[in-house]
This record gives C-alpha cells, sequence and structure tokens, in this order.
C-alpha cells in the first residue's frame, strides 16, 4: 500500500519512539554503504554496516579489473573484517561515466570474460561479492557507449556473472550479487522483472534527482513529491513503487541516501529556492562541510518540507541554495523502509560521515 503523504510525520514519530528498541530489531534490515576508501579512525561506525560496497573496479578490454591505487584501498577495507568479522566487503564495477558495459554486454564471448574475471577477482580479493553499477544500460548521458539492445544483454550479462560467482564460490559459499540502479527513465534500459532472480538485492540510487542537468532547483533526495514539484518529479517513493510494480520483492530493495548535497547559486526568489530556476549549479558538498560551514552558517537557513520529508538550505542573501539529507530525513526514509518492509538502506558514500553521525541515524531508524 502506497504511503500517504498525510501519515508521514505520525510514520516517523513512530520511527523516533523505536530508537530504543533492541539492536535485534534492526537485523532484519540491511545497512549497505559506497565506500572509496576507509579512514581508521571511523572503525566506531562499523557496527552500524552490513556491508561496505568498495568503489570501483572497471571494465577494461571487456574484463573487469582494479587499476590505479584501487588495490591499497580495496585492501583497507577488506582489513577492517578484522575488526568486525560479521561485515561483508563487495566490490563495485563501474560507477557514473565509467564505459565497458555496452561492449562487453554485446556477445556470449564478451559476457562469460566479464563474468568470469569479475569472479576470479572477488574471489583473488577474499570479497563478499559484486555490485554491478552500470550507468546505465539503454543510456549515454555520462559519455559511454550504448545500444538499444543493451536491455536484453544486461539480462544475459548478470546471469552470466550469477553463474560464474557461483561456481568460484563452490559448495556452502555464496557470493553476494547486486546492482547500483537508478529510476523513471533511467532504467527504461533495463528488464527488471527478468533481472531480479539473478541479483540479491537492489541498491537503488534515490538521490541526484535534481543536478546541473535540470532545470531547476529541488529536493535531490526526496522521499515523496513536495507540493512545488512537477507531477512527474523524480522521488523516492516513486522508485520504489516502479520496482514493486515491475515484480522485485520489497526485502530486495535498498532505499538510497546521499551524505552529500547539492548546491545551486543564482537561483530565482520565491519559496525560499525551492523548485525555482537557477543560474549556476555549483557543485558538491559532503556532510561535514554542510554542518561545518553552511547549515545554519553563513546566511543559509534550513527549512524542511514535511511532505516530501526533506530538508534544503535558502540563503535569502545570495540566492544561493542546497539540497540535501540530514538525521530528520533519514529518520523519514528508515520509517519509510519499515512501513513498506523493504529490505533496508544504502548510501554514498563513507567518506562523506567521518564522525558517523549520518550512519548512526540509518541504524537507530531501522531499529
Amino acid at each position: 500500500m502506497r504511503l500517504r503523504l498525510p501519515r508521514l510525520a505520525s510514520v516517523l514519530f513512530a520511527c523516533m519512539v523505536a530508537v530504543g528498541a533492541s539492536a535485534a530489531t534492526a537485523a532484519g534490515y540491511r545497512v549497505v554503504g559506497y565506500a572509496t576508501d576507509w579512514n581508521g579512525a571511523d572503525a566506531r561506525s562499523l557496527e552500524a554496516i552490513d556491508t561496505l560496497i568498495f568503489a570501483f573496479a572497471h571494465v577494461e578490454q571487456g574484463h573487469v579489473v582494479l587499476d590505479g591505487d584501487a588495490t591499497a584501498r580495496l585492501r583497507r577495507l577488506l582489513a577492517l573484517k578484522r575488526i568486525r568479522p560479521a561485515l561483508k566487503v563487495t566490490i563495485a564495477v563501474g560507477g557514473w561515466g565509467a564505459g565497458g558495459f555496452s561492449e562487453a554486454a554485446a556477445t556470449a564471448a564478451g559476457r562469460q570474460a566479464f563474468a568470469q574475471s569479475a569472479a576470479r577477482l572477488v574471489a583473488a580479493q577474499g570479497a563478499d561479492g559484486l555490485d554491478v553499477d552500470w550507468e546505465y544500460p539503454g543510456h549515454g548521458e555520462s559519455g559511454i557507449a550504448f545500444s538499444r539492445a543493451d536491455r536484453g544483454r544486461f539480462t544475459l550479462l548478470l546471469q552470466a556473472v550469477r553463474q560464474a560467482l557461483d561456481r568460484q564460490a563452490g559448495p556452502g559459499r555464496h557470493y553476494a550479487l547486486s546492482v547500483a540502479v537508478a529510476d523513471g527513465p533511467f532504467v527504461d534500459g533495463i528488464d527488471i522483472a527478468a533481472v531480479e532472480p539473478a541479483v540479491d538485492w537492489f541498491n537503488l540510487m534515490t538521490y541526484d534527482f535534481v543536478n546541473r542537468m535540470t532545470p531547476t532547483t529541488g529536493h535531490h533526495a526526496g522521499l515523496d513529491r513536495s507540493r512545488l514539484a512537477p507531477a512527474d518529479a523524480r522521488t523516492a517513493d516513486r522508485a520504489v513503487h516502479q520496482f514493486i510494480a515491475a515484480g522485485v520483492p520489497p526485502e530486495k530493495l535498498l532505499l538510497g541516501v546521499a551524505f552529500y548535497g547539492r548546491e545551486f547559486d543564482d537561483v530565482q526568489v520565491g519559496h525560499d529556492g525551492l523548485y525555482r530556476p537557477y543560474g549556476r549549479y555549483q557543485g558538491e558538498h559532503p556532510w561535514p562541510e554542510l554542518v561545518r560551514d553552511f547549515i545554519g552558517r553563513n546566511g543559509f537557513v534550513r527549512h524542511w518540507d514535511a511532505q516530501a520529508g526533506a530538508a534544503w538550505l535558502w540563503n535569502a542573501r545570495t540566492h544561493a541554495f542546497i539540497t540535501y539529507d540530514d538525521p530528520q530525513s533519514i529518520a523519514a526514509k528508515a520509517a519509510y523502509v519499515k512501513a513498506h518492509r523493504l529490505g533496508g538502506m544504502m548510501y554514498w558514500e563513507q567518506a562523506h560521515d567521518p564522525a558517523g553521525e549520518l550512519v548512526s541515524a540509518i541504524r537507530e531508524g531501522l531499529r
């Protein structure tokens, strides 16, 4: 059943009341974070995390490989398993602007080369699985090669990866396979129903809804639609229902959280900058920078959109607007996860939360 907007505040309150529940209550939900690296001082966050996904391996000449300093960074994540043996560490291949997927998926031989190299890499590094982050099948907005045939070939590629991982694992062991996926038109190159049996879970990238390519400001990680948003605005709620309607079990869906904000400058006055045209996209700000320089500072005033379950900042003097996730919006998302019996929550990325404030908000919200 769809979460009705008037109920959002009451669900959020229920989530906050549940904070005092036992840790075992949260055990049924996954907390999964992407990590480009790990600062050893952040070890206090480990107990709140089930899986870290290393970002990124890449596709080179059809094979999944680690390049540059990626191997060293991955090994720092894997070393955390000595501190917390229950922690899983998987390897993501791809990311925005990372190509090679369409070419590898185009032939049976190419799919086998991709799948077998990925499975060997997982086993050789002592990792726990693979995350496929092709952004996006059938799309070339990031500058990568694509084909109209990507839709069917993506299914075949994931099936080949699943088989290769199972062969590499052998009896009694399971390597996880997840996929990072967007929503709306950005998922029309994926046959969701056909892909679902091959993967353990879907990492819903329910963020970046507004960015340098969109004509107005807005909530880049909004849970539901603001009254000011256009009727077709992308939201986390809409993404969840898109995947459920396609046949994905709710427990395979992980709702995405952004540990960074997006700033828009020269924003037209009105509605405190929300859903207004802008002159320049300024860039991203990780959570520590938001706390240090922007939230309640230097002319920025925080606002809360109860209908969307999202926060934003507006600077009336400079006409700058920042959209972001914070503990309050995370609590709303956690309540939504529980109300809809989803599989848990995912976030980008660990380096943006050195004090563990946002990871803790996720875990507390899911108790």
